[in-house]
């Protein structure tokens, strides 16, 4: 389909949603009404760019006539041409601008999201990084007037994190965070490291979107759930309550663990929370693989084993191999401060990707 059967594909629709809208003789029933509403109010502004744009389209041929028009005045025909090249100028962005407003919107992108870190590769330099990658989300979060809950936190009691989930919540947080997940890397000499020595340790990333009981379903058969006494790091006790819940989904042996809050009744609740998320994430990775089976390419998979950032202090750079893109401000990285730098790249390189469906 040409661009052009698109965009008048888009007005015929919105035509047709205006009159079921107006028309006195449908006997519309207020749930459609509703929907009905809806989908106009998201076509309406397209809908006004592709008349706009179509409009230019054909004020361009009217200028070419009149510029290639033997009996025009020079001094008309002078006009013409620059009112042609401004037009001309214009047009590619306002067609981009229209295609970007086209791309399908995925309804996950508005949800609040469950971050999941780990420490990996690299001892307990690896559970240090861990631990400032999960401030580095935290300070980001303030910044944009998120809330940032943790949930669980698992220290080592030396300043680093085995893992940590939190729970953000805001407006847009998915769409902004959703490319984070991945291995991140990080390039720099250790404290203990007595010669001097870089090395390289790795910390996993996990965006989920946070799964509400109408996202997903659960069946509580398919749940055991274990009460155990918390445990900090070194093996003390965090309270003298058994109030530390383990839940795990039999289907999947997908494992739960929370212990952070004294009152067993909310580690269940926030244990229950990260569980949807994963099951929900896992089904609808499924999917997504299942109906993007031919796209050779994407900004990021999603997946945990793949290295997306590598974060050199010596050098005080940050690259990101997906775009191949560098800030040389990582203490600023770190604050949370540019982290959006990378974001909206990697949103314009998703869009890039995506609107080579469009033709």
């Amino acid at each position: 389909m040409t661009l052009d059967q698109i965009f008048n594909q888009v007005l015929a629709r919105h035509d047709e949603l205006s009159s079921m809208l107006i028309d006195n003789h449908n006997k519309i029933d207020l749930k459609n009404i509703v929907r009905i509403s809806k989908e106009k109010s998201e076509l309406d502004l397209i809908a006004s760019s592709i008349k706009s744009f179509q409009q230019l389209k054909s004020e361009m041929v009217d200028l070419t006539n009149l510029i290639n028009d033997p009996l025009v005045d020079v001094e008309i025909r002078d006009i013409a041409e620059k009112e042609f090249y401004a037009l001309k100028e214009r047009l590619p962005i306002l067609e981009h601008e229209i295609k970007i407003s086209l791309l399908p919107k995925d309804e996950i992108d508005e949800k609040n999201a469950i971050l999941e870190i780990r420490a990996g590769t690299g001892g307990e330099e690896a559970a240090l990084f861990a631990s400032e990658l999960f401030r580095m989300y935290e300070r980001y979060s303030i910044l944009r007037g998120w809330r940032f809950e943790i949930l669980v936190m698992n220290d080592t009691g030396l300043g680093g994190i085995k893992e940590a989930t939190a729970e953000i919540i805001g407006r847009g947080v998915f769409a902004r965070l959703k490319f984070e997940s991945g291995v991140h890397r990080v390039q720099r000499v250790p404290q203990t490291e007595t010669s001097g020595r870089i090395h390289t340790s790795a910390a996993t990333v996990a965006i989920l979107p946070e799964a509400k009981d109408i996202d997903i379903h659960i069946d509580d058969r398919d749940l055991r759930i274990d009460v155990f006494r918390s445990q900090g790091a070194g093996g003390q006790s965090v309270n003298t309550t058994d109030s530390a819940i383990r839940i795990t989904h039999l289907p999947t042996n997908t494992v739960v663990q929370c212990q952070n809050e004294k009152s067993q009744h909310k580690n269940k609740t926030q244990a229950m929370k990260v569980l949807r998320a994963r099951l929900y994430e896992a089904e609808r990775t499924k999917k997504n693989a299942e109906r993007s089976a031919n796209r050779k390419e994407q900004i990021g998979s999603g997946d945990r084993s793949e290295r997306i950032r590598t974060y050199n202090f010596p050098h005080g750079r940050v690259t990101d191999h997906r775009i191949n893109m560098t800030i040389h401000k990582i203490d600023k990285v770190m604050s949370g401060e540019v982290l959006d730098e990378f974001g909206e790249a990697l949103i314009v390189a998703d869009q890039a990707i995506r609107l080579t469906e469009i033709k």
